[in-house]
C-alpha cells in the first residue's frame, strides 16, 4: 500500500471565528489545532499566524516561534511555515517574507507565479521564487512549491531544472483558489501531468471542492491537504467542528482507497527531509 501524507492548514488568513468559532487565532490555539490534527493522522501542519486578540493576519516572527515551540513540545509532526507575505507592507518584502525560514522548520511554502486573489494581487515575481529557493536550500528547509495555475507549474519547472531545489522537489497543487485554475477532475489531471515525473505532489481544494479534489489526488498518486485555510464546512450548512475532524475524514478515505496514512517519519522519508 502506498503511504499518503496528510497536511493540515489550520488557520490560513481568511477564515474568522465569525465564520466558524473553531478557527484558531492565538499561537496556543493554532498549536493545539495542529497537535489534535496530528493525532487524527496529519503528518504536516501548514502555519499562518494571526494577531491573537483580533485574528487579523500577520507575520510576526515571535508568533511563528511560539507556535513552533508549542508544537514541538507535543509531537513530531513536520512544520511548514508560510512565506506568502500577503499582509506584509514595506519595501524589503523578500527578506521579510523569508523571516520564518530562520526558525528552521522542516518546510516553508514557496509560492511560484502571481495571480489575482479576491480583490488583491498576489505578487510572486521571478526574483522572489529564485531568492526563496536559494535561501531555503542554504539553510536546509524543504520548499513546498505552491502552484495555482498551469503557468506556475511551468515557472516552477524552470527553477527545478536549474537545480535550485534539493531533490525531490515537493509541489502543492492548489485547486479553486482565487482566480487560479478551477477545481475539476479534468484540470487536476492536467496539472498533475505538467509535473516532472516522480515528484511528490499534494492537492488542496477550496470550499466544497476539498473532498472531491483530495479523493482525486489519492487515486492519481498524490498526497492531500485539508484544513480551515481551505474549507470550514463538513457539508452545505454544517460547519466542521475542528481541523482534526477533516483530517480524520481524509485518513478514513485513504484507508478505504487501500492506502496507508503516512506518519511524520514516513513523510520525512518521502520528502527526503
Amino acid at each position: 500500500m502506498a503511504k499518503k501524507i496528510i497536511s493540515v492548514a489550520v488557520a490560513g488568513s481568511n477564515p474568522t471565528k465569525e465564520m466558524n468559532p473553531a478557527v484558531p487565532y492565538s499561537p496556543k490555539e493554532i498549536a493545539q489545532a495542529a497537535v489534535d490534527s496530528h493525532r487524527a493522522g496529519a503528518a504536516i501542519v501548514h502555519v499562518h499566524v494571526r494577531e491573537p486578540e483580533t485574528g487579523v493576519p500577520c507575520s510576526r516572527l515571535e508568533l511563528f516561534a511560539e507556535v513552533v515551540d508549542r508544537i514541538r513540545q507535543e509531537c513530531d509532526m513536520l512544520i511548514n511555515l508560510t512565506t506568502s507575505g500577503l499582509n506584509i507592507p514595506g519595501k524589503n518584502i523578500i527578506e521579510e517574507r523569508l523571516e520564518p525560514v530562520t526558525l528552521q522548520p522542516e518546510i516553508c511554502s514557496l509560492d511560484v507565479g502571481s495571480m489575482n486573489f479576491g480583490q488583491r494581487v498576489f505578487l510572486n515575481p521571478p526574483d522572489w521564487g529564485r531568492a526563496a529557493a536559494q535561501r531555503m536550500r542554504e539553510v536546509g528547509v524543504k520548499p513546498e512549491i505552491e502552484v495555482f495555475d498551469a503557468g506556475h507549474v511551468r515557472q516552477a519547472r524552470v527553477l527545478i531544472d536549474e537545480g535550485l531545489f534539493a531533490p525531490p522537489p515537493f509541489v502543492q497543487i492548489c485547486m479553486g483558489a482565487g482566480w487560479g485554475i478551477e477545481a475539476s477532475p479534468e484540470n487536476l489531471l492536467f496539472m498533475k501531468n505538467l509535473l516532472p515525473p516522480d515528484v511528490p505532489w499534494s492537492v488542496l481544494g477550496v470550499g466544497r471542492h476539498q473532498l472531491p479534489m483530495i479523493t482525486m489526488a489519492i487515486v492519481l498518486g498524490g498526497h492531500v491537504r485539508v484544513g480551515f485555510e481551505d474549507n470550514i464546512y463538513l457539508r452545505r450548512g454544517q460547519l466542521l467542528s475542528s481541523n482534526a475532524e477533516m483530517v480524520d475524514i481524509a485518513a478514513s478515505l485513504i484507508g478505504k482507497l487501500q492506502h496507508e496514512v503516512a506518519t511524520p517519519d514516513d513523510a520525512r522519508e518521502i520528502l527526503a527531509i
